[in-house]
């Protein structure tokens, strides 16, 4: 969860989110996304209508298999939990993993992976496609992986992360997993104080 959400303010998004989808008559999956400012007023950006890349780390944190609930609305049937149903524990967090070079402003470094190694291990889950000899086109998004990992909070959830990407190997090619590195050793990152402008001002 976000560091500096309320329980009220979470519920108070999740209801305006639900109202703009029964405006609009939307019936699927979806997310509605929103910017929160200093003094905490909440602000509409856009609904992506469809599964968010960050899917799994709500997926961790609920317990409830986005994708499966999808296929139920899908298919007619009703969902398998009602919203009293859902319960947040712990804290999850989620690493796109890019073919990039970020310090050539974030360039795409398209190539062929020559190994590959994905960690695992209790509250640790890795989507990935790759494997060695996976050749990265330059045509589509650079992203190869996402590497989410959950636990008890934010702290734990830090450290398990820098755990898990330090036993990540995806040689061959240039990716931004230093970057994410730098990140999380940062004192803001860590105590949930950052805005939209983080990176610009931190690195």
């Amino acid at each position: 969860p976000c560091a500096v959400l309320t329980a009220e303010l979470r519920k108070k998004m999740g209801d305006e989110a639900v109202r703009a989808a029964r405006a609009a008559g939307y019936e699927n999956a979806g997310t509605i996304e929103f910017l929160l400012d200093a003094d905490k007023n909440f602000y509409f950006i856009e609904m992506n209508t469809r599964i968010q890349v960050e899917h799994p780390v709500t997926e961790m944190v609920s317990g409830v298999d986005l994708i499966k609930e999808q296929i139920f609305i899908a298919a007619g049937l009703p969902l398998s939990i009602k919203q009293e149903d859902v319960a947040l524990q712990g804290h999850a967090i989620e690493c796109r993993i890019n073919a990039e070079d970020p310090r050539r402003n974030f360039m795409p470094c398209p190539g062929v992976i020559d190994e590959v190694h994905l960690p695992g291990g209790f509250g640790v889950r890795i989507d990935s496609a790759v494997y060695s000899g996976y050749e990265i086109p330059p045509y589509y998004d650079s992203m190869i992986a996402k590497v989410i990992v959950h636990d008890k909070s934010r702290e734990r959830a830090i450290d398990k992360m820098r755990s898990t990407l330090g036993e990540l190997i995806l040689d061959g090619v240039t990716t931004n997993v230093d970057f994410q590195y730098e990140i999380l050793n940062n004192e803001d990152f860590q105590k949930g104080n950052f805005t939209t402008a983080f990176i610009e001002e931190h690195f």
